[in-house]
């Protein structure tokens, strides 16, 4: 059973296997409390097997610093670490 992290976190078990899989504690919180969370998920491409600009509109859109100057691995690196 997953520890109760709290009424800031809505899916404690999401939130432990999001943290498991090396997430941040923000971007955990985050997802465990995004409504329908649980039915998503799994479908987009992987960071690599897209384009930079695609790479460059996420990061735009979570609100990463220095994504203009970034290569496309620097975004890869920085989405994965958000």
């Amino acid at each position: 059973m997953a520890k109760n992290h709290g009424p800031q976190v809505k899916d404690d078990d999401q939130y432990e296997a999001l943290r498991d899989k090396g997430y941040s504690k923000q971007k955990s919180a985050r997802i465990a409390n995004s409504e329908g969370a649980e039915k998503r998920g799994g479908k987009s491409d992987k960071y690599e097997e897209r384009t930079k600009k695609e790479l460059y509109d996420e990061a735009k859109k979570v609100g990463i610093e220095g994504r203009s100057s970034m290569s496309k691995g620097e975004l890869v690196k920085a989405l994965r670490s958000n």
